[in-house]
């Protein structure tokens, strides 16, 4: 099924206007510099004291990031940062926005790592990533749902999803293209190790995404469950359907969620957790992940479908998915904030 554009993606692309030239991954210094390492009060990076054993994993290399904007409402006024990162492990070289919830700047929060979700966009997810838009309200809500005890107060980052606007990579490594899908699984999350306390284990990494990144995140958690413990795919696709594969069978069997699942299901684990998301009018899309669940929810392969009433193929409709269930769902099975 070819991924369908969502209104606020048009609308991201019209608005947005991204501020100033972006920082390098090798942290040169921005107009409006941010660090995430510390507390708002400028606390130094702390290493763990001796003869403790902890779960947080400090920043190794901390970059400044430039401000994109600011969240209001529950957000607390807490700033989206934004940079260009080459990716050392893919050499793709992309956007990246992040975002750290109002618990992050606490002090008594300072020595504690905090659990990370990387939100992928549907569409082409270039050359923006549609979840820093204030239409959405993602991560607004995220502190929101954190104040009443629905979700887990979530690092946010948010990668573009595409090296352009023509084509879909399917977040894979296929033979001759950009590596969009080390870029997604590895050079991202280290790019978040690098600059935030964050947790060794994986028990505080999600990956969620829509339509298009939707079939990224669903692939992802099953192809590195080492690195997401979670994965919301919202409206995906199950099967890989880029032209790019063309001539690429092989390649494109070992980027298909169904043979990786398989794969995951037979040597038993480790276990992950697929919280899909659909709206009751998506006609196409829902019945194929019915049938995935229904073929692959078994074992070590933990499943949930959330459907949202009235909901249509939309990242509107996912939000409002988030917040009626899924992001609970989701925060039990994971890692909060911990020292």
């Amino acid at each position: 099924m070819r991924k369908a554009l969502f209104p606020a993606v048009i609308t991201l692309i019209t608005l947005t206007v991204l501020v100033g030239t972006s920082g390098c991954g090798s942290g040169a210094t921005q107009a409006s510099p941010l660090r995430f390492g510390g507390p708002k009060s400028g606390a130094a990076l702390h290493a763990t004291p001796p003869g403790k054993r902890s779960l947080v994993q400090w920043p190794t290399r901390p970059i400044s990031f430039e401000e994109e904007s600011r969240v209001g409402g529950a957000g607390e006024n807490t700033p989206i940062g934004v940079t260009t990162l080459h990716g050392p492990k893919s050499g793709f070289t992309g956007k990246v926005w992040v975002w750290a919830p109002p618990e992050y700047y606490e002090k008594r929060n300072a020595h504690k790592g905090f659990p990370v979700m990387e939100a992928l966009p549907g569409a082409y997810g270039f050359p923006v990533n549609y979840w820093i838009g204030s239409d959405l309200k993602l991560e607004e809500n995220l502190a929101q749902w954190s104040k009443n005890g629905s979700s887990l107060p979530f690092i946010v980052v948010m990668p573009v999803l595409n090296p352009n606007d023509k084509q879909y990579y399917d977040g894979s490594d296929i033979p001759g293209q950009p590596k969009i899908g080390t870029w997604l699984s590895q050079d991202v999350p280290d790019l978040v190790r690098q600059n935030f306390r964050t947790l060794k284990t994986r028990d505080a990494w999600a990956i969620m995404g829509s339509s298009s990144g939707g079939f990224a995140a669903l692939k992802n958690v099953l192809q590195h469950p080492d690195t997401f413990k979670v994965a919301i795919p919202n409206g995906p696709d199950i099967v890989p359907d880029s032209p790019l594969w063309n001539g690429h069978a092989e390649a494109e069997r070992e980027n298909n969620p169904e043979v990786l699942a398989r794969r995951l299901i037979a040597r038993g684990g480790p276990p992950v957790y697929l919280a899909f998301q659909d709206g009751s009018q998506e006609h196409t899309v829902l019945p194929k992940v019915r049938k995935f669940i229904s073929q692959y929810g078994h074992g070590p392969v933990h499943t949930r479908l959330q459907i949202v009433p009235d909901g249509t193929h939309s990242a509107e409709t996912y939000v409002q998915g988030l917040g009626e269930g899924t992001m609970r769902w989701v925060s039990a099975l994971m890692q909060g904030p911990t020292a």
